[in-house]
């Protein structure tokens, strides 16, 4: 008996992330691996998604008239340019199946978001990887990779797992060499978190630009990762295509309540980037003082260099997952002498540094 095969594309999809194949691990008392908010949401979005789940019984009708006009306003954007969906990916991944497709490409820095790729060999596309520079997307070597196949040029700035990013400069330099049929997706998922005076917020150049969208996500800052809501701005037209292929009724009940209320509650967002930025500057001086290198991050996590054979990357997953303690590992060889650790509380990220410490020094 015959069995139905997937297209090809399929055939092509990997994991992104290095899972846990051992069973014997105990669950994380400490997850810092996920670059989720250890702050949580707002309490305001806390109450709103528990009164709301008195009706979770019903679906939300068009959650675009509800949410978008929120999301204009507390940003200052053209309401008719916004859609949302699942979480920034879900809407990522709506654009590739609508512009990507047998003989077009997708462009993307080649050790940027390693979930990127799978949406491509979905859509039976292709992929090109560029060479970055240490992890920072190269403008260079994607300009010189451009040719008449590229539809889409995808670019997180910043970018995961590395929390690096490319200037305003940067992205317009490539933005202007782009063919004019091509796509350019910003995700700018982090983008709440940069303090570089040079970064430009992706919407900028959506204003400026008729071929841009940029992806945003309430599932970092504002700490809803479990409640999976996102949104993208852009033209007109590419709104209407994302629109199209979403899903009947995209938000659940108590997701789209908490968004609301955490757009309203700017004291608690603003609290978390100040906690965030201090934390990050206090782990990679940490993390110097235990003589170990880092990525410069404008993120809510750091990447960590572990070059020693001896004390790899791996072996530092597994000797701090055995203590309850979950980093991550990435399932690309480019990071197979990294780890990333999301920002936490003080007391869990100083509890991450004393077991790193006694790996360092072998006691462990």
């Amino acid at each position: 008996m015959s069995i139905p095969r997937a297209h090809s594309g399929i055939d092509n999809i990997k994991p992104h992330m290095v899972g846990l194949a051992r069973q014997s691990v105990p669950p994380a008392a400490i997850a810092l691996n996920s670059n989720e908010s250890a702050f949580g949401p707002s309490p305001y979005a806390r109450e709103a998604a528990r009164a709301a789940s008195a009706s979770m019984e019903r679906y939300v009708e068009n959650v675009d008239s509800i949410l978008s006009p929120a999301i204009a306003e507390a940003h200052g954007l053209d309401v008719n340019r916004i859609t949302c969906g699942q979480g920034s990916d879900d809407l990522i991944a709506r654009l590739v199946r609508g512009y990507l497709g047998p003989g077009l490409a997708l462009m993307r820095s080649a050790n940027g978001y390693l979930k990127v790729p799978n949406y491509a060999h979905q859509a039976n596309g292709a992929v090109i990887h560029v060479p970055d520079n240490n992890f920072t997307p190269s403008v260079d070597n994607m300009i010189a990779a451009l040719n008449d196949s590229v539809k889409i040029v995808y670019l997180a700035n910043p970018e995961n797992p590395a929390g690096t990013y490319l200037t305003g400069q940067e992205v317009r330099q490539l933005h202007a060499a782009m063919p004019n049929h091509a796509l350019m997706i910003l995700d700018c998922a982090y983008e709440e978190y940069v303090d570089a005076p040079d970064y430009e917020p992706g919407h900028r150049l959506v204003r400026d630009a008729s071929n841009v969208v940029t992806c945003r996500t309430f599932s970092k800052i504002h700490g809803l990762a479990g409640a999976r809501v996102g949104w993208v701005y852009g033209p007109e037209d590419v709104i209407d295509t994302a629109k199209c292929l979403a899903l009947t009724f995209p938000i659940a009940t108590p997701s789209l309540a908490a968004a609301l209320a955490a757009l309203e509650d700017k004291a608690h967002t603003d609290f978390v980037r100040r906690e965030n930025a201090r934390l990050r500057t206090w782990l990679i001086l940490e993390l110097a003082g235990l003589g170990l290198n880092t990525i410069a991050s404008q993120t809510n996590f750091v990447l960590i260099h572990m070059p020693d054979p001896g004390r790899s990357a791996e072996a530092l997953d597994t000797a701090l997952r055995s203590r309850g303690v979950a980093l991550r590992r990435m399932a690309s060889p480019a990071y197979r002498d990294h780890i990333r650790i999301t920002i936490g509380f003080q007391h869990e990220l100083q509890r991450a540094l004393e077991l790193i410490d006694q790996f360092v020094r072998g006691e462990i």
